[in-house]
């Protein structure tokens, strides 16, 4: 019986390890160019290291094989899975942003589904008990302000503190291509939606920020990593994600201009929140007769229940059709948004939201990490003096990130 289960099993990876190669040979084109495939496709890679262990997973609804969630695809190619962790949004990724996220059981799998968005962030060692391996397969868009990093920062430090190795299963940075913005050098700004001394987009996949993390001592001792990285994969590359990140990143568009968009909140602007077209559109009830473009944000269970101005019509940019080559081309994020709606606000002592009690920093500078940015726009500075302010710390980063970078 035994020798059946092993052929069995065999076979499956001969067959995996077959089509994987198939659909490289099938997409690579008249170009010459192959198709980019994730860590997770490569299960020719990784299978027989996970066989006969333990397997703990981090993963929400982005981790596919496939077209298969990664865990039902390893379950079913006899991976033992013991417990999976979930991140912001949950390992179902239904959860609003910054909702609580609580622990439950799997209803279809049975397996214990631990948050690290609830009680704790970093698993624990009871937690980690019973696990001989740790795998994370979470897919990343590239910002310091999109809490996947955060989790993977938490995530090795509990793998370091209690012994176990971490499988990374690589995926591409859909924004890789740019590393721009302010880089947060201090504390102070620290914050859930901003820990690591990087500028606003960082330009790395999750296999390399890892590598940074461990390489730049953000760990009290380093975790011990395993990448599968992606095949014919550089940053410069075109990718379309095949499965919504999160809620609110709900099309291909929106995930482009979410480095862009994402600076919106901490100002009076709605950046799409309550619509069902998020990081795509502005407004605030404020900009009326400034701007043709109407919308009305609302309660919409599962993405946004509380979004900025519910229930009143928001007037403002319309950017569902913006070509976000232009943003490929300079390589930057945009900020000349910003600027036309600071000076378009009217009661511009109201357009940056307050922030931490009885302290200088507002809601607008933890997201960016630093209060400059804050202070140069009520100031009137020109964004070509901005960006300059930036380039020493965005010089200084790009060394630092070039010593961890897996693709070219």
């Amino acid at each position: 019986m035994r020798a059946v289960t092993l052929f069995f099993l065999a076979f499956l990876l001969i067959s995996h390890t077959k089509s994987t190669a198939q659909k490289a040979a099938l997409n690579s084109g008249k170009s010459g160019k192959k198709e980019i495939i994730t860590g997770a496709d490569q299960t020719e890679k990784y299978l027989s290291y996970l066989k006969g262990k333990r397997i703990g997973l981090v993963a929400n609804q982005s981790s596919i094989i496939g077209k298969k969630s990664s865990v039902d695809s390893l379950l079913s190619l006899g991976i033992k899975i013991v417990k999976v962790f979930g991140p912001e949004h949950g390992f179902r990724g239904n959860a609003s942003n910054g909702a609580v996220v609580n622990s439950e059981i799997d209803a279809k799998t049975g397996i214990p589904i631990i948050s690290l968005y609830g009680r704790n962030e970093k698993p624990t060692k009871q937690q980690l008990e019973g696990i001989d391996l740790m795998v994370f397969d979470i897919q990343d868009v590239g910002c310091r302000y999109y809490t996947n990093i955060n989790t993977l920062e938490h995530v090795m430090t509990g793998c370091a503190e209690n012994n176990k190795e971490l499988l990374i299963l690589d995926r591409p940075n859909p924004n890789g291509y740019v590393v721009d913005g302010p880089v947060m050098t201090e504390d102070r700004f620290k914050s859930a939606i901003g820990i690591h001394y990087t500028p606003m987009t960082h330009g790395m996949t999750i296999g390399e920020f890892a590598q940074y993390l461990n390489g730049e001592g953000y760990l009290k001792q380093p975790c011990k990593i395993k990448i599968i990285k992606v095949a014919n994969y550089n940053h410069d590359m075109p990718y379309v994600l095949p499965v919504n990140p999160s809620p609110n990143l709900n099309t291909q568009q929106a995930v482009m201009l979410f480095p862009s968009l994402c600076m919106f909140e901490g100002t009076a602007i709605n950046e799409g929140r309550g619509t069902y077209m998020p990081f795509t559109i502005l407004g605030a009830p404020a900009l009326k007769g400034k701007y043709a473009f109407s919308y009305k944000p609302v309660s919409i269970p599962g993405m946004s229940e509380r979004p900025n101005h519910k229930d009143t019509v928001c007037y403002g940019l319309d950017l569902r059709n913006y070509d976000i080559n232009q943003l490929k081309k300079r390589r930057q994020i945009n900020l000349s948004w910003l600027i036309e709606l600071y000076k378009a606000y009217p009661d511009k002592a109201r357009f940056f939201t307050p922030g931490r009690a009885n302290q200088d920093i507002s809601a607008f500078d933890l997201r960016i990490g630093t209060d400059q940015l804050r202070k140069q726009i009520i100031a009137g500075v020109s964004e070509a003096e901005i960006r300059k302010s930036w380039e020493p710390g965005l010089k200084k980063f790009r060394a630092i990130r070039a010593k961890y970078l897996l693709y070219p």
